[in-house]
């Protein structure tokens, strides 16, 4: 077989495999070409792929004259590919699951979210599918999943205690390149250009027809302004940033921008899995510090920022402060694989002292971790711990736990343990 058509296996399969042994149906949500077609297929006996045009309009018919016919034409589970087109099954799957009774039964997947597809009416009359229909999101490939991380240092290991010193062999130049090329299945096992070319292509169909595609969104087509606000976010990537400064950053190259398309503008981009803002984290402290609530930006994948902002690996050593921001989206998109796989939660800790912890991984059993991501050498790196001690030390043990470690993620080369407990460790050393 051509090395460039195997599968490269996912976390996400595993993820995959149990919800469908645990629901009777699983919505796959996630961007376009992150996988999740070709992730899916592996997991079902019968697949209506609904993307192809010239059959796409017989599968609707037949959804519609006969759903229950149609959900139940092949062996189960039954992947139905693009299912967005079809929106209208989704309470006939909820009977179908409840007639059955068996887990495994349906697989829906789709590049947008249900509220991108469906009517107001709809919306509000049809089932929450609760206790029957499971939702996961599949993201682009982490830096273990594509090869580039040795994987020598586990978060469930640290979580546990265990950890042992590594080195790598990864450089600044690399993550360069992997911030540029992401995390997308199609740029793995490609000469370096082409590799690069996902991203830019993605970033083109986003801002040329995709963010003007969507019926509940309704957006005047205005390529200009869709480029205004990718480059707007892509400057802002990885700060807390208001609507306002966006707002304001945009009106800044020169042309007027009305708020409520602006905030069209957005939705949309939140509804195609484009944008992906990271959450606070509101832990109980000991001191009366307020703590700050507002999301920080992020793309999905770090490369849709760098296209957007037309930025190259080489390129982004000419903008040192953009590559941090840039380095530590990278880490946050890993973070998030890495806490899917674990069923944690990620989240950013901001609070009024302008203290922050770049990201906070809370394990499904309560417990938590801090990460600080530095792009620098020795300084930032003592600067990051010492600021990572302070916050774990004003967090209210005996409401919240003690954290299960201190992380401060660096380009490398070096994953240590430091006397005051925190660890450093490479970003291409990590895994689940």
């Amino acid at each position: 077989m051509d090395e460039k058509a195997q599968y490269i296996p996912r976390l996400f399969d595993d993820v995959l495999d149990f919800a469908l042994k645990s629901k009777g149906a699983v919505v796959v949500e996630g961007p376009k070409w992150c996988g999740k077609s070709t992730t899916c297929q592996r997991h079902a006996n019968t697949v209506v792929d609904l993307m192809p045009l010239e059959t796409r309009q017989q599968y609707v018919d037949y959804a519609k004259v006969a759903p229950h016919e149609f959900l139940n034409d092949g062996e189960h589970p039954l992947l139905i590919d693009e299912w967005q087109h079809i929106y209208f099954i989704w309470d006939q799957i909820k009977v179908e699951v409840d007639r059955i009774g068996r887990f495994g039964q349906y697989i829906l997947t789709g590049s947008v979210t249900d509220k991108a597809i469906m009517d107001a009416s709809f919306e509000e009359s049809r089932h929450t599918g609760n206790g029957r229909i499971i939702r996961k999101f599949m993201r682009t490939m982490s830096l273990f999943e594509s090869g580039d991380s040795d994987g020598s240092v586990s978060l469930s290991d640290l979580k546990n205690g265990i950890f042992k010193p590594h080195s790598s062999q990864k450089r600044i130049a690399d993550y360069a390149f992997y911030i540029c090329r992401g995390g997308w299945p199609l740029a793995l096992c490609q000469d370096r250009e082409v590799a690069l070319q996902q991203a830019i292509d993605f970033y083109e169909i986003t801002a040329t027809d995709d963010i003007f595609s969507l019926k509940t969104v309704p957006i005047r087509k205005d390529e200009t302004k869709a480029r205004q606000i990718l480059r707007s976010y892509a400057r802002n990537v990885s700060i807390a940033a208001g609507d306002q400064t966006l707002l304001g950053d945009c009106i800044g190259e020169g042309e007027t921008f009305d708020k409520e398309a602006f905030a069209k503008y957005i939705q949309a981009l939140k509804y195609l899995h484009v944008i992906e803002e990271l959450p606070a984290w509101n832990p109980n402290l000991r001191s009366k510090t307020a703590i700050r609530s507002k999301p920080t930006r992020h793309f999905v994948d770090p490369s849709i920022g760098a296209a957007a902002l037309g930025v190259s690996p080489e390129g982004l050593f000419r903008d040192i402060a953009t590559f941090g921001l840039m380095f530590e989206s990278l880490a946050v998109r890993d973070l998030r694989v890495y806490g899917d796989t674990m069923g944690a939660h990620l989240y950013k800790y901001r609070d009024a002292k302008k203290r922050e912890a770049d990201a906070v991984m809370q394990f499904k059993d309560g417990s938590w971790a801090l990460f600080e991501v530095k792009l620098g050498g020795n300084e930032d790196i003592e600067d990051a711990a010492k600021k990572l001690l302070a916050i774990a030390n004003d967090i209210d043990a005996e409401k919240t736990g003690n954290p299960s470690f201190l992380m401060v993620i660096t380009k490398g080369p070096l994953a240590y343990r430091r006397p005051d407990g925190v660890y450093v460790v490479p970003l291409a050393c990590l895994k689940p």
